[in-house]
């Protein structure tokens, strides 16, 4: 099992940048292919971005694809994205999440950071 708490969170005007941590306690953190996702207010919780244990495999949404890198760091058990260019619309809550299995149900989740953008 891991425990996973998300960071780095805030207010920022569009066309700012923000990155968000998420800290990983518990099995080892290179076990866990690990994902990003956010919800926004009256909306369903979308996909983010994605990334393999190793760090070599990433995927993102196309709303965020040019912005938005997703990167981890193994030996702090941390994964980050790096978020440029922000628009309004990237107005939610993220959340980092993991899985052991690739393909698979991401099984353990952070508790949301809030990210504001505004306009």
């Amino acid at each position: 099992q891991v425990q996973l708490v998300e960071s780095g969170g805030g207010l920022v005007q569009a066309g700012g940048s923000l990155r968000l941590s998420c800290a990983a306690s518990g099995r080892t953190f290179s076990s866990y292919s690990m994902g990003w996702f956010r919800q926004a207010p009256g909306k369903e919780r979308e996909f983010v971005a994605t990334i393999n244990r190793s760090g070599l495999k990433l995927d993102y949404t196309n709303s965020v694809k040019g912005r938005f890198t997703i990167s981890r760091d193994n030996a702090k058990n941390t994964v980050y994205l790096q978020m440029n260019s922000l628009k309004p619309e990237d107005t939610a809550v993220y959340y980092c999440a993991a899985r052991e299995i690739p393909g698979d149900t991401y099984a353990y989740w952070g508790q949301g950071t809030q990210v504001t953008v505004s306009s």
